[in-house]
């Protein structure tokens, strides 16, 4: 098998009020980034702490934590998270200049989904619907595949996955694809529980409707504790990867970023699968040169 390639998506909506290490200012995200592929993390994952700003400050904040990083580390692989506008409306339109300024991994999340918390009565509450459209999907793909970009897929439930697939039986997803599975405990990502939960035949009804197909796929707990789940172990001895990070925790501690990634590096060495660095992830996923190494 491969090795193992483990993203470590270090902030999310996670708060300093949930876990005091999580990383917000673009100082903290530069040197989480650093630590947390000094610890064997192949891939960086970030948000930034400027919701509802336009596409130009955005991307600019992006690069304000990311400049330090590649200049200690130019073979990071770093990128963001989809663009929600002052309305409230997600787009992909960022990952434009992104990839004019080097990055080379973008982002489709293929599908919706509902998000929301638990009322007092713990039913699942709220009105946000995280909304991907087919035309909208279309859009980060050709964005993806045009800024030679290789999209990081978010599977939220099974009919994220079937989407995807639809796109790669055509011949249409952009190289460079990594899927991540993403699980959900009852906690789920902002209180409510979605999608399919941590169970090996959760995980298998993932792997049969992915048979036949050979892009990398990753495994993630949302609200919850990754590498302490078999969960973890089961995906590894399957062949897949490991998607770690604040964003996502929702165990009893208040770990560092690093420790998620020693931690999953210490489990991928009890299963036997060596960790991958970055250039050898860029390899297994087959990125695309950037624009500025392929001349474009």
């Amino acid at each position: 098998m491969d090795p193992v390639i483990i993203e470590c998506a270090i902030n999310g909506v996670t708060s300093k009020a949930t876990n005091p290490h999580v990383p917000v200012a673009p100082s903290e995200i530069a040197a989480e980034a650093i630590a947390c592929m000094d610890a064997g993390a192949a891939i960086i994952h970030n948000h930034i702490d400027l919701p509802g700003a336009s596409v130009e400050h955005a991307v600019e904040r992006y690069l304000e934590a990311w400049r330090p990083v590649l200049a200690a580390r130019p073979d990071a692989l770093l990128y963001p998270t989809i663009h929600f506008d002052a309305t409230g409306s997600c787009s992909y339109e960022h990952l434009v200049a992104l990839a004019a300024a080097g990055m080379r991994i973008g982002i489709t999340d293929p599908g919706s989904v509902n998000l929301g918390i638990r009322d007092a009565e713990g039913l699942p509450s709220g009105d946000f619907v995280y909304r991907n459209s087919f035309d909208v999907i279309g859009r980060a793909f050709d964005i993806c595949r045009d800024g030679l970009l290789g999209p990081s897929l978010a599977i939220y439930e099974p009919g994220f996955l079937r989407a995807t697939l639809a796109w790669w039986s055509a011949g249409r997803l952009p190289a460079g694809a990594m899927i991540k599975l993403y699980f959900s405990t009852e906690r789920g990502y902002l209180g409510a529980p979605f999608g399919l939960p941590p169970t090996e035949r959760a995980l298998d009804a993932y792997l049969e409707l992915l048979d036949g197909c050979d892009i990398p796929w990753a495994v993630s707990i949302v609200g919850g504790d990754l590498c302490a789940d078999r969960l973890a172990e089961l995906a590894l001895e399957r062949g897949g990867n490991l998607h770690v990070g604040l964003e996502f925790y929702g165990g009893d501690r208040t770990p560092t970023n690093v420790d998620l990634v020693s931690e999953a590096v210490a489990l991928c060495q009890r299963v036997g699968r060596r960790v991958a660095t970055p250039d050898e992830a860029a390899q297994i996923l087959g990125l695309p040169l950037g624009c500025h190494e392929s001349g474009r």
